[in-house]
């Protein structure tokens, strides 16, 4: 669910260079080290299963959920990881042409429960209103009429480090922190799953959101494998790949100045859809859809256009007098927000859009608001959007885990876990040239895979991981443009929450459906 904000990494890594100075591609599941004959053996993972029944789209199922641990091991054998995952298998007769859909959220850092309670699994949280919930008790657990059980069996997975999954044995947490590492772990469990499941011939899919679209954009990588990159050979291709606000650019060096004027089109984009859902441009008859394609057309020609020669110099008064004033009508902002600049950031942009009313609207979708005033600056606890869903979300899953999985691990659960993880976050890679797109990886993959299908979705609202950005970034790729299909819908970054998880269920039901 969650990206990772400059403002929480800046704090976090400021106690040392440890991400910029990330050795070469050195994988805990390939690399054991001199101490590991003394660390003691971990005890036997541990499975809680039940039996459940459900129905969705009016098709009764009958279904066995597995949580549980699964380690990975060194070449050695020896167990040096825990992933905990959890497993929904509709019962009866062995199809082996059911899909297996893997799924997983972003940060890094974040375990899964956001979209395995939130529109994929066959429980979801139930909340007292769609958007702008309340944010204390009581909280709701349903089933979930939109839950993609009836298509495909689904594998929910918290990387090494999130959730109940940690390291063991002479593991460390840190092996499976970075942008390779964290394939391979995730790409092993897979592997693993497919054996311990009798799956290898089933139709697979890849669902990740936020950080989790960099992991499943590098995952068909890791699953392939190769002498070069991982040194095994997996030979496990997939079917498909859905993203949800996708973020690709590389973050292991700092972006191109140049890459300034774009992002800031981008960021416009969002900004002027949930000044739209206030109803606070000059165009509120125009529809949404007409609306967004106008002002996206407007910021990738014009806007963008008219940055470049305002930085050159070469923006004339009247030029940029028009400019100030077409600006002004998309957004609802005044005029004088864009008179120094000719644009707004995000975060001033938050905090002035309903300055009138005391408000400030949510990063992480802009249809929330809290009070501006009284804000403790924490960019997540103090997000309108996060500082809302999120108490509801967690503690509908603490719920479902007692109630009908019956998990007891006996250890708290890390919905997301900041400390240490991203301090210790390798972003250098191997054999990719510094600052690549993660898309470029995508791009390699559907070179590989002549059948392999995207499905890229983003929410209008979400104000951190733009849909702009995200088409703009795999449209410099090359994706094979007739197996990428974009879909937005009006909502934000965890772009299912606000009575639009059934439309998105149904375009993922349409990707398996062609794709298996």
């Amino acid at each position: 669910m969650t990206r990772l904000l400059p403002a929480i990494a800046a704090a976090l890594l400021s106690a040392g260079p440890a991400a910029a100075q990330a050795p070469p591609f050195e994988l805990a599941v390939s690399a054991p080290r001199a101490e590991a004959s003394a660390a003691p053996a971990p005890a036997p993972p541990r499975r809680f299963v039940t039996k459940h029944r459900t129905t969705i789209r009016g098709q009764r199922i009958d279904y066995t959920a597995t949580a549980g641990e699964t380690y990975l091991s060194s070449p050695g054998g020896e167990p040096i990881g825990s992933i905990f995952s959890f497993a929904y298998v509709k019962d009866g007769p062995r199809d082996p042409r059911r899909p297996v859909l893997f799924v997983f959220n972003g940060g890094p850092g974040s375990s899964s429960l956001w979209l395995h309670m939130g529109v994929v699994g066959p429980r979801r949280v139930a909340l007292d209103r769609e958007v702008n919930p309340s944010n204390v008790p009581p909280f709701g657990v349903a089933d979930n009429p939109d839950s993609l059980l009836d298509v495909a069996d689904l594998v929910f997975i918290d990387p090494v480090g999130t959730g109940f999954s940690r390291a063991v044995g002479s593991g460390r947490p840190e092996d499976f922190w970075g942008v390779d590492q964290d394939a391979d772990s995730v790409a092993q469990f897979i592997e693993l799953w497919l054996t311990e499941n009798g799956r290898w011939g089933a139709p697979k899919f890849l669902m990740g959101e936020s950080y989790g679209s960099v992991r499943a954009a590098l995952l068909p990588r890791a699953l392939m494998g190769g002498p070069t990159y991982l040194g095994v050979m997996r030979g496990i291709t997939v079917n498909g790949i859905v993203l949800l606000g996708a973020t690709f650019d590389g973050r292991d060096v700092p972006p191109k100045p140049e890459r300034a004027f774009s992002a800031a089109a981008d960021d416009f984009t969002a900004q002027a859809a949930v000044a739209w859902a206030h109803g606070r441009t000059a165009h509120q008859a125009k529809p949404l859809a007409a609306f967004q394609a106008e002002v996206n057309r407007f910021a990738a020609t014009d806007y963008e256009d008219a940055l470049r020669r305002s930085a050159a110099g070469a923006l004339t008064s009247a030029e940029r007098h028009a400019l100030v004033a077409r600006l002004s009508g998309y957004t609802g902002l005044p005029p004088t927000a864009y008179a120094s600049d000719l644009k707004v950031s995000t975060g001033q942009f938050a905090r002035q859009l309903l300055a009138d009313k005391g408000l400030s609207v949510g990063l992480y979708d802009g249809r929330y608001t809290l009070p501006t005033a009284g804000s403790g600056g924490e960019p997540v606890a103090d997000d309108p959007a996060m500082g809302r869903y999120v108490p509801g979300f967690i503690a509908a899953f603490h719920q479902m885990l007692h109630d009908d999985l019956k998990v007891d691990m006996g250890r708290p659960y890390g919905a997301i876990v900041w400390k240490d993880l991203l301090s210790k976050w390798k972003w250098t890679r191997a054999q990719t040239p510094p600052g690549q797109s993660f898309a470029v990886d995508l791009a390699t993959a559907m070179r590989r895979n002549e059948r392999l299908r995207v499905l890229v979705a983003s929410g209008n609202y979400d104000l951190v991981t733009t849909p702009a950005a995200a088409r703009r970034s795999l449209e410099a790729a090359q994706l094979p443009v007739g197996r990428v299909t974009f879909r937005d819908y009006p909502s934000g970054h965890m772009l299912y929450v606000g009575d639009t998880a059934a439309a998105f269920s149904d375009d993922v039901r349409a990707l398996i459906r062609a794709a298996s």
